[in-house]
């Protein structure tokens, strides 16, 4: 499992047009899924985003977690986090969990993510989209719970 967290000041998510899904203050996260991820991956990772410190404190340090600021997640699966670029130029996507599956890991985690009493909002599985955010620092983090 990957993750791709942004620190933003906003962020939103289109769908055909339409905004889908917004936040303020918190993470837009890139989430994608390879082959072996289950639910104990899914734990540690979100156990692992929700007390991440990369919020600033009053004396400007990376010392707060999303949940401890009561920031707001703004989540979108990505399966081309596991493109593989290490031969040729077109990238290959081995490495990915089959759609179906990962649909189910994808709900699993935006579930465990729901249940952590901050605000949520999700991209749409398999869907084209735009996404549209602006980071602050800018702070990105990636996460590699791959095996």
């Amino acid at each position: 499992m990957r993750a791709v967290l942004q620190r933003v000041d906003r962020g939103s998510v289109s769908i055909d047009g339409t905004i889908h899904g917004q936040i303020g203050k918190g993470l837009v996260i890139l989430v994608g899924f390879g082959h072996g991820d289950n639910a104990e991956t899914v734990r540690k990772m979100c156990r692992k985003i929700l007390q991440l410190r990369i919020f600033e404190d009053e004396n400007g340090k990376m010392n707060r977690s999303v949940t401890d600021i009561n920031g707001e997640l703004l989540i979108i699966s990505q399966f081309t986090l596991f493109a593989d670029c290490r031969r040729g130029n077109r990238p290959d996507f081995i490495q990915a969990m089959p759609p179906q599956a990962a649909e189910s890991i994808y709900d699993q985690f935006v579930r465990s993510m729901q249940g952590c009493g901050l605000y949520v909002q999700t991209g749409k599985f398999a869907a084209y989209m735009q996404l549209s955010l602006v980071n602050n620092g800018p702070v990105t983090i990636i996460i590699d719970l791959s095996e």
